[in-house]
C-alpha cells in the first residue's frame, strides 16, 4: 500500500512540473517504462522520452499562466485517484481554459507506474 505522505509527494511534484511548465521534473515521479494515457481513448504516451516529448508539447508549447489546485485524493492498495482544477492560457487557440480533471494512478515503488486522465474543459471569456 502506497502511503499518503508519498501520493502528497508525487502530487506536489506533479503540481509543481506542471505549473512551472518542466518536463525533466515531471519524469522524476514516473518509472523508466511508465504510461501516460492523457485520452483514454488513444493510445497512452509510453516511457520517458513519450512522456517528456508530449510534455513539452502540450505543456510548455501549449500553455502559459498555469494555476492548478488540488480538491481531492484517495487511495486504495496501490491505486491513487485525484481530483483538480485548472487554469491556463493556451497558446495555439489564444483562448483561457477552465478544467476539472480526475487522475487515476497506480504507484509502484514510489512512483507512477500508470497514469489514466479524465477531464472536462471550457474556454473562458
Amino acid at each position: 500500500m502506497v502511503s499518503r505522505k508519498t501520493v502528497e509527494n508525487i502530487l506536489t511534484v506533479y503540481e509543481n512540473a506542471w505549473v512551472n511548465q518542466d518536463p525533466d521534473k515531471i519524469l522524476n515521479i514516473f518509472t523508466k517504462d511508465a504510461t501516460y494515457h492523457e485520452r483514454v481513448l488513444k493510445e497512452p504516451y509510453v516511457g520517458h522520452e513519450q512522456i517528456r516529448k508530449y510534455w513539452q508539447s502540450k505543456v510548455v508549447e501549449e500553455q502559459s499562466s498555469i494555476k492548478f489546485k488540488l480538491l481531492n485524493f484517495y487511495i486504495e492498495g496501490d491505486v491513487v485517484v485525484a481530483e483538480w482544477d485548472i487554469t491556463f492560457f493556451n497558446n495555439r487557440k489564444n483562448k483561457k481554459i477552465h478544467m476539472k480533471e480526475v487522475g487515476i494512478f497506480e504507484i509502484v515503488k514510489n512512483k507512477i507506474k500508470s497514469i489514466r486522465e479524465y477531464w472536462q474543459a471550457e474556454e473562458l471569456a
